[in-house]
């Protein structure tokens, strides 16, 4: 059977050169990176080697990368660190944020005697910025702003450079979680000076259980997990060498390719959205996933006219893999939170979909697609 894989923002096939790459520090660099004979110092060199490079990509210092495992963990400690660590008494988040950072900050609250506001949403998904400055402007407590650059579900893509000088402006801390921009988008952190930063190797063709935080220098970091100097005291145990540097190597290529690789899925997005159109003649598209310049040219979500049950099963029974964006298709009574947020109640809980794209889908994958979509509907 056919094997057609479009959930590249849920997780990646890890690139080939990648896996090379881990498989020769795993064979050959298998010293902690603590222990001080030479072993150990070269398993050292290839962690510092990675941590560099990030920094050197994303234009800020080697010691502002803290290695985690993944992006729900850089996402916790940052978050965590600001209320208990960094005088934060007030939290301003969205209500279609990930749940790494919805759940944290609930958490949190419940936890701490903290305040946390919601900035408004329109139904195709787009954050208030005179909301968003509203709220900066008529408060005296301690502030974190922390909205995603890339939203998961939707594609949308956050002007992060506004809420960093409204940030500025009114004297509040700035977290972005950029798991789905970190490697499908430049992002020069001098130019655009965020607080803080999380990322995720599995999003860009690496490893999983690997990722970074970026935390601005200056803020003392205390960890989560406790037990150890490693990661100058950010984060507790040995370091998982091998990850990351396949997460250096992923990353390398990624950037390397950036231009090309974005050329080539934005071609097959709008491919796509142009075959859905013609299939279904009443199709939509949640958010702003449909619009090539205010969305990730990776994330496609789209909304069938109607409830169409058993959709996602019948797509992978064609070996078609998707992500479903509603109750019938996550197997959730909630649904999508994203979507319930945003939309209308009637229009939630049509069927939607989110197909996301990457270097390793072709034209004929969504012919494919498209024929099965049509036989199923």
């Amino acid at each position: 059977m056919k094997t057609i894989y479009l959930d590249n923002a849920a997780t990646t096939p890890i690139d080939v050169d990648v896996i090379s790459r881990i498989t020769e520090v795993m064979t050959e660099v298998y010293g902690n990176p603590s222990s001080s004979h030479q072993i150990g110092r070269k398993a050292k060199a290839v962690v510092e080697e990675a941590r560099k490079s990030i920094a050197k990509h994303l234009n800020v210092t080697a010691g502002e990368v803290i290695f985690t495992a993944g992006g729900s963990e850089a996402d916790n400690l940052i978050l965590r660190n600001a209320v208990v660590n960094l005088g934060v008494k007030r939290i301003i988040i969205s209500k279609i944020e990930h749940h790494a950072v919805l759940h944290t900050v609930q958490a949190l609250a419940k936890e701490f005697d903290i305040t946390v506001k919601y900035v408004d949403v329109s139904e195709k998904g787009e954050i208030n910025y005179n909301r968003l400055e509203e709220l900066l402007r008529i408060n005296d407590l301690k502030t974190l702003v922390s909205l995603m650059h890339i939203n998961n579900e939707l594609g949308n893509i956050l002007d992060i450079q506004k809420v960093s000088k409204l940030c500025i402006e009114f004297n509040a801390l700035f977290h972005s979680d950029t798991v789905q921009t970190i490697g499908h988008y430049p992002l020069d952190l001098q130019l655009i000076p965020l607080d803080f930063i999380t990322a995720s190797a599995h999003k860009f063709h690496g490893p999983k259980g690997v990722g970074f935080a970026v935390i601005k220098k200056g803020f003392g970091i205390q960890p989560l997990l406790i037990g150890g100097e490693q990661e100058r005291g950010a984060r507790a145990g040995t370091e998982n060498v091998h990850n990351i540097a396949g997460m250096h190597k992923a990353l390398d290529i990624a950037l390397a390719n950036l231009d090309v690789d974005r050329k080539y899925i934005t071609d097959l997005k709008r491919y796509f959205v142009q075959g859905l159109k013609s299939v279904i003649p009443q199709v939509q598209f949640n958010g702003l996933s449909d619009d090539f310049e205010q969305s990730s040219y990776i994330i496609l979500n789209v909304r069938f006219p109607k409830e169409v049950p058993m959709l996602l099963f019948n797509l992978d029974l064609k070996g078609i893999a998707a992500s479903g964006g509603s109750a019938c298709q996550s197997g959730s009574s909630k649904g999508s939170h994203v979507l319930n947020a945003i939309l209308p109640e009637k229009e939630a809980q049509k069927t939607s979909v989110r197909f996301s794209l990457s270097k390793y889908i072709t034209k004929a994958d969504l012919d494919y697609t498209l024929d099965v979509i049509n036989n199923l509907l």
